[in-house]
């Protein structure tokens, strides 16, 4: 099971009453696409998920005395490799849907203003909006994304703005034949799953995403140190180099100046230390041993380039 299915799972097991559940109920109608099939006006709603046919079908009839809904499955066929499930109200359609505040022909697609009229309601709206045209990449993935789809721009734009009230700065984006309100941002997917009642999704979603920015953070370190390593050993063995070269020119260190004969006999008796290590040894400051390198390395290239030097003046 995927984590988007998870988290619908859980936000199907939620208890919701009243305006609240109507909330709820107004968005899942409205956003699986309702059709009217027949002589008699029945109500038809389709999804792919059981739970959420689960959902519809216990928010109608315990919201509205004396409707008649059922529940049908069709197999998975050449269209669709899932399972279908139709939600049918067969009565009290006009009452319903008036209610609800949906039109079921899709010609009027703004939500009226007693559906959302308490911040509650647009929290359970936002929830039915998730629950039926809603997907969360898993935060397993590098990638953080939530959106909310609907063919209809200006609900899309009530969905944005029904997230910006609780701080989720949502985008719209136009693709596939419709409109997408997504969220990229790992806080922010996690404010929307707590603002839509997803609380124990939300808290594995922080636990896996801290667990993997962890992870990662530990990585990169570790690989800085092992840049860190190997650009240190790389300049060590270029020292240890240029100072056999100048051995082998002048025939012995004893030669250098005592500051400069120091420390190449220590860098060639510790070729695998740091500077700092270096400068330990002989009680010196990093920069001081920084800069008795940087004079035998000068004396190397003399040296390579058949230059002149003097060993006294170094």
């Amino acid at each position: 099971m995927s984590y988007a299915s998870d988290v619908k799972k859980e936000l199907t097991g939620l208890l919701v009453h009243d305006g609240n559940a109507k909330a709820e109920l107004s968005a899942l109608m409205r956003m699986n696409g309702v059709s009217t099939l027949g002589v008699n006006q029945t109500v038809a709603v389709k999804t792919e998920n059981a739970a959420i046919a689960r959902r519809i079908y216990t928010l109608l009839t315990q919201n509205y005395d004396h409707v008649i809904v059922e529940v049908t499955v069709s197999e998975p066929n050449h269209i669709s490799q899932h399972k279908s499930y139709g939600v049918l109200l067969k009565n009290q359609v006009d009452e319903v849907m008036a209610d609800l505040g949906v039109d079921p022909f899709g010609l009027h697609p703004e939500i009226p203003a007693r559906i959302l009229n308490q911040v509650d309601k647009r929290r359970s709206f936002l929830r039915g909006a998730f629950l039926a045209a809603g997907s969360v990449n898993s935060p397993e993935k590098a990638n953080y994304h939530l959106e909310l789809f609907t063919i209809h721009e200006e609900l899309a734009e009530q969905l944005r703005d029904m997230m910006l009230e609780f701080n989720l700065p949502a985008k719209i984006i136009d693709r596939s034949g419709g409109f997408i309100v997504y969220l990229k941002r790992a806080e922010k997917i996690v404010d929307f799953l707590s603002t839509i009642g997803a609380t124990q999704t939300m808290l594995r979603f922080e636990d896996i995403r801290m667990m993997r920015d962890m992870r990662n953070s530990v990585n990169r370190m570790t690989n800085a140190e092992m840049a860190n390593i190997q650009k240190t050993a790389d300049a060590a063995n270029k020292q240890v180099q240029q100072i056999l070269l100048i051995a082998d020119e002048i025939g012995d260190l004893d030669l250098l100046p005592k500051k400069l004969r120091d420390i190449a006999k220590v860098r060639l008796e510790h070729p695998d230390d740091s500077l700092a290590e270096i400068g330990e040894l002989l009680e010196i400051s990093k920069s001081g041993a920084n800069h008795r390198i940087r004079k035998l390395k000068e004396l190397a290239q003399m040296i390579t380039n058949e230059e002149p030097y003097d060993l006294n003046k170094l």
